[in-house]
């Protein structure tokens, strides 16, 4: 099967970076590289510099798709992203070269690789009438009709709580019945290699507050204005991005300078941490992951592409394995091993100063 790789992990951990070297050791070895981009605030043109889309000077001559594709008034979905994703990873291969998905994202990367779920469009009265509800009288009417989903919710997570209402309210069925319907996921397609950067928290949220600063600097004021002067729903994705609400608020006059750094720095940790705990908990356990915040590309190409490498049937968290939970952890393990094994073996190619820590939490819990 046709190889994709696919970097994913939260804001400001390296992806961005790291694709565009993996990219350009591929094309050292005489084969073409094509970036894919799997972020959700990326692929909106008016969003530039509060997504950290990278410019042409960052692309280095890499070809990069999907990277400001869509205008702010027309809401990208999952589905959407899926759909274009495979045509660019089809033409990708058709042209020789090798895609690399790069993106945090973890809704847009779950589709694609899974499919979606065909839930009919929901009713608009019952829609109307679970979003007029309050988070917990939602959350309670859950508990009646769906206590599974009831259980495996968060009773603050009012969106999808709504979402899980609305569901079994309009179809009957709950969520998790049609989720088992999903289809048109590329898994079966693809020889997927995942790598998933998950580095220190401390680090990575020293990052997120000393780049929303530099976004100020960057031109992400002039960025809003300009979404706000096009009077844009205030209900669109592109008007709820990251840094967008507190800079307008900031415009408005409705408060400091520093209050509005100090929200935008804190909202884009908080994505962080969510991103963080998405990527550390569901993707499966035989997608690699590493914590270094010094990654070597030409290294990792190794990793990610050896012919060695442990294959292991993809399914989602939820699913079946060919291969069971534990046996999965045991060849994961050996797997690792062997890698720390020829990393203590190639010291040359790796900064001086840190340490590679490939997926030590993820091996303590399940080799127990």
């Amino acid at each position: 099967m046709p190889p994709l790789a696919l970097i994913a992990g939260p804001t400001a951990s390296g992806k961005s970076e790291l694709a565009v070297r993996l990219a350009q050791e591929i094309e050292k070895d005489g084969r073409k590289a094509t970036i894919i981009n799997a972020d959700s605030a990326q692929v909106y043109s008016d969003l530039r510099v509060l997504s950290a889309r990278p410019d042409e000077t960052e692309m280095v001559g890499i070809a990069h798709r999907l990277f400001g594709s869509w205008d702010g008034s027309q809401p990208c979905s999952a589905a959407d992203w899926s759909r274009e994703a495979k045509r660019e990873i089809a033409k990708a291969h058709s042209s020789g070269a090798i895609p690399i998905l790069c993106g945090g994202t973890g809704l847009y990367i779950r589709t694609l690789v899974e499919g979606i779920a065909p839930i009919p469009e929901i009713r608009a009265d019952i829609r109307e009438e679970v979003r007029s509800l309050a988070t917990d009288e939602a959350y309670a009417a859950l508990a009646q009709l769906d206590p599974e989903r009831h259980r495996n919710l968060n009773a603050g997570d009012g969106q999808r709580i709504a979402r899980a209402l609305e569901v079994i309210r309009s179809t009957g069925r709950t969520l998790a019945d049609w989720q088992q319907l999903k289809s048109g996921g590329i898994a079966g397609q693809v020889k997927l290699q995942p790598l998933i950067l998950l580095p220190d928290r401390a680090w990575l949220y020293e990052r997120c507050d000393r780049r929303f600063e530099m976004m100020l600097d960057a031109g992400a004021i002039e960025e809003v204005e300009a979404l706000l002067s096009r009077g844009l729903n205030p209900d669109l994705p592109v008007m709820n991005a990251i840094g967008v609400q507190e800079i307008a608020a900031w415009l408005r006059k409705t408060i400091s300078r520093d209050t509005m750094i100090a929200q935008g720095q804190q909202a884009t940790r908080n994505y962080a941490k969510r991103q963080f705990t998405w990527f550390r908990r569901q993707p499966p356990v035989d997608w690699q992951r590493i914590a270094h915040k010094n990654y070597d590309s030409r290294f990792l190409k190794e990793f990610l592409f050896q012919k060695e490498r442990l294959t292991c049937h993809y399914t989602s968290h939820r699913g079946r394995s060919s291969l069971n939970e534990r046996n999965v952890a045991r060849c994961l393990l050996r797997r690792v091993n062997s890698f720390i094994g020829r990393l203590d073996n190639a010291r040359h190619m790796l900064p001086r100063s840190g340490k590679y820590r490939v997926g030590r939490a993820q091996r303590r819990k399940h080799t127990g």
